[in-house]
Order: structure tokens, then C-alpha cells, then sequence
């Protein structure tokens, strides 16, 4: 029998150590000569450390980066694409100092690059040249920095050769099976990749450098990602001519649409080495599609031009590799937390090669979310996954409803899904119901949707939080009286936002957000430097708008607690912009806390500081709310609280 005990105050098995201690996150797949698999993994219990990681046949999995090093890179900040493997020789780029390494099989690695203030991602090998192709960021000029396209060569330490240079930003290098051509992505201040980037492809001469360089698709309003070249050497890609991401192939000239589809075959280019297709053979692609925020895995003739999806049990898919015979790809479901799965195409065997958490949990203590579509402003409607309290061994009180913690995902170009979160089961578990909202700006739902925030981020993306969550108190899921909004980044400034701008939440959690947009488009890194122009307006032609929706500029407006998390390294939002906020807020009366996790970046990596965060938040939410604790939390300082 179920105690009856107030929400919040369950007593739950999902404890904050457990989260931050259990999950791995994954990155970038790579298939060798068909029967090896190497994938990278974030490990939180070694302090963020990116490991590469080996699969064979045989079943087993080995660590290929050596202890004293991170194979992780910086451009972009965001960095991923970290590391490519030629016969199972690895070159890496170590996060210490950005030096690219080769490492042979049983050996140490050995650096490729001189100590410089260079930095390398999203690499390929040139087998006929033995060069790796990849993005270069040059750091090494006080002005701003550089990015090309580079040879760097296998043997030779020290020699790289420049060989596209001249826009803002290069991704996705591709080489023809026959070595002849090389296509990528480029595109420039001020667009990000997804509103415009564009397509080229160019002959590589005899010397290595790069001739007749032709366009091929996307430019302005037209986000173009994903290019391949198929095993007869056509060239493939992604772009949202019709409103959505579909498939293209250039064919006699021309861009030849190979499936119309209300859906997204593309995902925004925040990170390198990012794939949602591949060719099974040069006559069938697997690939994989969003519709109303679920992953689907499918099979397009590239003959014939018909698509079939392919049955499978889960919701949300990254990072597809395809073979002959077999897919690889991340991926989990509301019921499993993501893994890296390898998936027979002859016999739909599918087989889990690694857990990102090797825990089963009794599912008496997780909630499982369900899609909901709300009304918001403008007689639009807008998405989330609503995830209701649930605990086998505790019920809340006759008449009472639960707190809603309000999540706002980080971008804003992002999205939310349904896969198995162990965060938000921490909360579900304890008697909190969640929402997490795909508000108006995020991907998977069509440009449209997504233009929806150009020159409106903090007001669409507010209004839709703030609706998500009236729209679940008539429905009679949450208690008016303590609604929460959190997010991280860019959803740690709609956070903000909504606290500042609207009288609606009663508390709230901003994990490195936003509170001074100005401040933001003068200081941040290259990648996202000119971000700001489309979601609020050209900066500082529209300096009025920036001044208007930046909360530390209307201090006098918040009057609800909010607690502070950040990284003190962090150089896509610097600390400073929490710090302001607090003073204010210290300053007015207002119960606030803020925690700095010294030597953390833009997302914290260390399984002791996630820990610490969850605990944190725990306590300031039972000390805002009045509710006792089931496990004893350390305390933090909340300064004026009465």
C-alpha cells in the first residue's frame, strides 16, 4: 500500500550520486572494414574525460585513449568530430592542447602537430594522399579567428597545408570513393549553419590542393547539411527547400529532391561529425527522420525513390553509421536509456553494444512521458513530454497537486525528446511532475516552426513555457502555487526571462544562462557571435531590443528565488553573467543562490559538480516551498531567506 506523504518529500532509489555518476554520453560512430565499431564516450566518473572506445566482433569493448589523455576538441567551443581510425590506427585531437595525435595499435600516442594555437575537428582520412582532412580553428591572432579546411599529414609532424579558406566557417569535408573530389560545407557571419550554409564541391589536383570549386545547393534561407557521397560516387545531402529537411542527390546539375516528406532528415549543425544517413549499397540508403518530436529508422531505394520504415523500438536515433548488411547508431526510448546499437538489415537482429547506464531500474519508480500539443499564442499550438510524479511506494495527499518543474531546452535551435532520462526521473520519483517543452524555435517540426523565433527569442520561447504550464494546471497535473522553470544556456536565459518578464513561476534554476544579451553578442566565441541577429535583431543597429529583453536590466520586475549554477571556464556564456544577476537580486531582498564549479566549462562534465547541482537545487526547492527532505541533502547557503 502506497503512503500517502506530501509531494516532493518521497523517498526515492534515483539518488543524485546515481545520477551523476551511472550515464556515459556518446559521440560519433565509426565502422572499420565492416566488422569493427569505434565510438567516443564522455565519462563523468573520470571527470569528463572523451574516451575512444573499440568494439569487435568477437564482442569485445576496449579503451583505445590512454589515461593521460582527452580526445576531445575545441572548435566551435562546442567541439565533437573529435577523432578518425585508418586500420585501427586513431588520430585524435587532445583537449589539453588541441594537438592532433596518431596512435597505433598497442602503442603511445605520438603528437602529429606542433604545441600551436591550433585547433582540429571533424576529421577524414585522403587514403591516396595519407592526409587527414578536417576543420581548422586558428586561435593564434589576438583579432578574430580563423577557420579552414586543412591537410595535415599522416607521417610528416608538423605539415599542414591550407586548402578551402576564406568564409567564416567549414564543416562536414567529404571525400569522393575514387579520392577525386572533395565536397563541404561552408557559410558566414551572420547566419548559423541552419539558417544558410551552403554546399561545394572541388576537384583535388594532383598536389592535394583543391581546383575548380563549384556551388552546389544552399545559400541565403536555405539551410543545406549532411553531404555524402554514395559508393558510385553521387553526391547526396539535406536541405529544407521544401520548408523541411529532405534528401537531395546532385544529378546532371541539378539538385534532384528523392523524397518529400513533412518531416526532418537533417538535425542543426551545433556539433561536427553529425550523421542521419548512410548507404547500405549504392541503391539503398538507411537513414533516419523526425515527425512530432519521435525518431524513426527507414530504408529509401534510391532507384525506385521509395521510402519503407523500418520497425524498431525506439523513439529517439543520433548518429547513424551504415555498413553493408548493418546500421549503427546511438539511440533509446522512454523505456531505455540511450546505447550504442548495431542493427542487422538482413535478419533486424538488433544487438546493444553499450549502455550509456548499466542499471535496471524497477519501473514502478519511473514515470514515462507522454507527448502533449497546447495552445499558445496566435491560435498556434506548441509541443512537450509531460512527465507525471510517479513513485510505487508513496501518493500524494487527497486534493493536493504536484510542484511542475518547467524545463526550457538550451540552443534555442534545439529540441527535447522522450528518451529515458535519469534526471528527470530524480525529480518524478520525489513527487515532482516535469514538462519539457519543444517551445516555438525548436527543430523537428519544420522551418516554419523554427522560424518562429527569429527576432522573438525571450518572448516566443516564454510564452510557450508559461502557456505549457497553464495549460497543465487546468488540466489538474500541477499545482499553480509551485511552478518551477528551469533550463540551461540558452534555455537558462528563457529561465530568466520568464522570471523577469512574466509574473506567473514561483521559483526558478539557471544553469549558465543568459541574463545580459548585450554583454552576450559583445563576449562570446566565434561560432556564435552573430547568433543573436536573427533571434533578436541585428546588434548594435538594435541595441533598444537588446536593452528590452535582457533581465538584469529589469531587476526591479523579479521577485521570485532563483538559483545560480556555473562553470568558471565557461567562454560561451562567461560567469559574469550570472554573477550580475545575483547581486541584484542579493542586493533587492530576494532569496537567491549561486554555485561556481571552478575548473568546469559550458555544461558541467565532473560527476561530483552534477551531483552537487542536483542536491542543491533539491534543497533550495524544499526551503522555497516549506517541504521536508526524505534523505538528508547538504545544505547551501540561500541568502535572504526568511
Amino acid at each position: 500500500m502506497a503512503k500517502i506523504v506530501s509531494y516532493g518529500s518521497w523517498k526515492s532509489p534515483i539518488s543524485s550520486n546515481m545520477v551523476a555518476s551511472a550515464g556515459v554520453a556518446f559521440e560519433r560512430p565509426i565502422v572499420l572494414d565492416g566488422d569493427r565499431i569505434y565510438w567516443v564516450e564522455s565519462r563523468p566518473t573520470e571527470g569528463g574525460r572523451s574516451v575512444i572506445v573499440r568494439w569487435s566482433p568477437q564482442g569485445q569493448t576496449i579503451d583505445v585513449t590512454p589515461d593521460s589523455f582527452n580526445a576531445r576538441t575545441r572548435v566551435h567551443e562546442y567541439g565533437s568530430g573529435a577523432f578518425t581510425v585508418e586500420s585501427d590506427r586513431v588520430y585524435f585531437s587532445n583537449f589539453a592542447d588541441q594537438r592532433l595525435y596518431r596512435q597505433d595499435p598497442g602503442a603511445e600516442p605520438k603528437a602529429m602537430t606542433l604545441q600551436m594555437a591550433l585547433r582540429y575537428a571533424d576529421m577524414i582520412i585522403d587514403h591516396r594522399r595519407k592526409r587527414i582532412i578536417c576543420v581548422c580553428e586558428d586561435h593564434s591572432s589576438s583579432g578574430q579567428v580563423v577557420n579552414s579546411l586543412v591537410g595535415v599529414g599522416l607521417h610528416n609532424v608538423g605539415v599542414i597545408n591550407q586548402l578551402v579558406s576564406g568564409n567564416d566557417f567549414y564543416s562536414s569535408p567529404c571525400i569522393s570513393p575514387d579520392g577525386s573530389r572533395l565536397a563541404w560545407l561552408t557559410w558566414n557571419h551572420p547566419y548559423m549553419p541552419w539558417d544558410s550554409a551552403e554546399l561545394w564541391v572541388g576537384e583535388i589536383a594532383e598536389d592535394g590542393s583543391i581546383a575548380r570549386a563549384a556551388y552546389v545547393a544552399g545559400g541565403y534561407n536555405e539551410s543545406v547539411c549532411h553531404p555524402q557521397f554514395s559508393p558510385d560516387g553521387t553526391l547526396y545531402f539535406i536541405s529544407e527547400q521544401t520548408g523541411w529537411w529532405n534528401l537531395y542527390r546532385w544529378r546532371g546539375n541539378r539538385a534532384q529532391l528523392l523524397y518529400k516528406m513533412d518531416a526532418e532528415f537533417g538535425i542543426p549543425l551545433w556539433t561536427f561529425g553529425t550523421s542521419t544517413y548512410g548507404f547500405e549499397s549504392a541503391s539503398r540508403i538507411i537513414c533516419t527522420y523526425i515527425k512530432n518530436g519521435r525518431s524513426f529508422l527507414a530504408s529509401l531505394d534510391t532507384a525506385n525513390l521509395q521510402l519503407q520504415t523500418i520497425k524498431n523500438p525506439y523513439t529517439y536515433i543520433d548518429s547513424l553509421k551504415v555498413a553493408p548488411g548493418y546500421a549503427v547508431f546511438f539511440a533509446g526510448s522512454p523505456a531505455e536509456a540511450m546505447a550504442v546499437i548495431r542493427y542487422d538489415l538482413i535478419t533486424d537482429k538488433i544487438q546493444v553494444l553499450r549502455r550509456s547506464i548499466e542499471i535496471d531500474f524497477d519501473p514502478g519508480y519511473l514515470s514515462v512521458p507522454r507527448a502533449i500539443e497546447f495552445p499558445t499564442g496566435n491560435g498556434l499550438v506548441a509541443y512537450g513530454f509531460f512527465y507525471p510524479p510517479k513513485n510505487r511506494d508513496f501518493q500524494g495527499p487527497p486534493g493536493q497537486r504536484p510542484p511542475l518543474i518547467v524545463v526550457s531546452h538550451g540552443g534555442p535551435t534545439g529540441s527535447t525528446s522522450s528518451v529515458f532520462n535519469l534526471r528527470m526521473q530524480y525529480w518524478t520519483s520525489r513527487g515532482f511532475a516535469i514538462v519539457d517543452v519543444d517551445y516555438g524555435g525548436s527543430t523537428g517540426y519544420g522551418r516554419e516552426y523554427r522560424k518562429r523565433l527569429d527576432g522573438k527569442w525571450g518572448i516566443v520561447d516564454v510564452d510557450d513555457c508559461v502557456n505549457c504550464a497553464r495549460y497543465l494546471v487546468r488540466k489538474g497535473e500541477a499545482d499553480p502555487n509551485r511552478i518551477i522553470i528551469r533550463g540551461g544556456s540558452a534555455g537558462g536565459y528563457t529561465t530568466l526571462a520568464a522570471l523577469t518578464f512574466r509574473d506567473f513561476f514561483k521559483a526558478g534554476a539557471s544553469y549558465y544562462g543568459v541574463s545580459d544579451l548585450e554583454i552576450l553578442a559583445k563576449d562570446t566565441h566565434k561560432f556564435e557571435s552573430h547568433y543573436l541577429d536573427r533571434i533578436v535583431g541585428p546588434y548594435p543597429g538594435r541595441r533598444d531590443v537588446y536593452r528590452e529583453r535582457s533581465p538584469i536590466n529589469f531587476m526591479e520586475r523579479l521577485s521570485c528565488p532563483v538559483i545560480f549554477f556555473h562553470g568558471s571556464e565557461d567562454k560561451v556564456v562567461p560567469p559574469n553573467q550570472a554573477e550580475m544577476m545575483v547581486n541584484a537580486l542579493r542586493q533587492k531582498g530576494v532569496p537567491v543562490a549561486y554555485i561556481l564549479f571552478h575548473g568546469e566549462q559550458h555544461g558541467f562534465r565532473k560527476a561530483e559538480n552534477n551531483k552537487h547541482a542536483l542536491d542543491a537545487e533539491l534543497y533550495f526547492y524544499s526551503k522555497i516551498f516549506g517541504f521536508d527532505l526524505a534523505d538528508r541533502v547538504e545544505p547551501i547557503l540561500i541568502e535572504n531567506l526568511k
